[in-house]
């Protein structure tokens, strides 16, 4: 197992834990259905007595984990099935060892806030590593393959079929409350994506060329490249273009040494989170 995987999966861990905690201790206590298979389950454990959230979380998880199989492959289920028996283990572990017969606090809008914290950060570590957490993340992932749909709105559109039982269930109050935490789910499951994705572009004219492309090639071990012939329609001056891409620290320590050696040079810096290509994300 080589360096870039045992990364992938500690990642991966690490989301799984955190979406595990803010179910369990702050989704199941208070009632909050966000969606997925553990807000499913826990509608229908609650509304029928029949077997535990956290058991029926389970149950349906396996039964989409077999449909991922078939339409996402081999790849991706097996990230998928670790996700899901991790969180489903943690489930049942926090089920044994912190019984929760009441909430932390009776500000249900302040632990919400801290569920979708947990459950959205952890959700986007997962899916950042082309993985899922089981569920109905199976089904998002599905829509955003054969689809134009993100992530986040994806899982918007099939955790809110989820949400109508809510209303049924547990009254307006909480269904109100649920609607709210999905919309921030997708919201910021995209923006922490977009965020663990972004690097900073550089596009830089200067005539001090040779200084600058030693800097970004040998001390940060970054590409560029290069046009030799960029005229200013101004000033008519002949100088060159580099472009290069880097992540954030990078960019700031090329700025830095641009102001020492080339003060009248022209830089402009933009932020992408989609670069594909050797050093960044494979071609898809």
């Amino acid at each position: 197992m080589n360096y870039k995987t045992v990364k992938s999966y500690l990642l991966i861990t690490l989301g799984t834990v955190l979406m595990a905690v803010g179910v369990y201790f702050f989704e199941f206590t208070n009632n909050f259905s966000t969606g997925g298979t553990a807000g499913l389950a826990m509608v229908i454990s609650n509304m029928t007595g029949f077997l535990t959230p956290a058991q029926l979380s389970t149950i349906f998880n396996v039964f989409l984990l077999i449909v991922g199989l078939i339409v996402l492959g081999k790849s991706f289920t097996a990230k998928t099935i670790y996700c899901t028996l991790l969180f489903s283990g943690l489930l049942n572990v926090f089920e044994q060892l912190f019984p929760m017969a009441a909430p932390f606090t009776s500000q249900k809008t302040i632990e919400l806030l801290i569920d979708m914290l947990l459950v959205s950060l952890g959700g986007a570590l997962i899916f950042n590593e082309d993985g899922s957490s089981g569920g109905t993340d199976v089904v998002a992932m599905i829509l955003k393959k054969y689809t134009r749909i993100n992530v986040g709105k994806a899982l918007l559109i099939v955790d809110s079929l989820v949400i109508l039982l809510c209303f049924s269930a547990y009254g307006t109050e909480i269904g109100i409350l649920s609607l709210f935490a999905i919309a921030i789910r997708a919201l910021v499951v995209d923006g922490a994506i977009d965020s663990f994705n972004s690097s900073k572009f550089l596009i830089i004219i200067t005539d001090k060329e040779e200084k600058i492309l030693e800097y970004i090639m040998h001390d940060l071990e970054r590409g560029a490249s290069m046009v030799n012939d960029c005229v200013g329609a101004y000033t008519n001056d002949q100088k060159k273009l580099i472009i290069s891409v880097m992540d954030k620290r990078e960019a700031v320590k090329v700025k830095k040494h641009i102001k020492e050696i080339d003060p009248g040079a022209f830089v402009i810096v933009g932020t992408t989170n989609d670069i594909q290509g050797d050093g960044f994300k494979p071609i898809s």
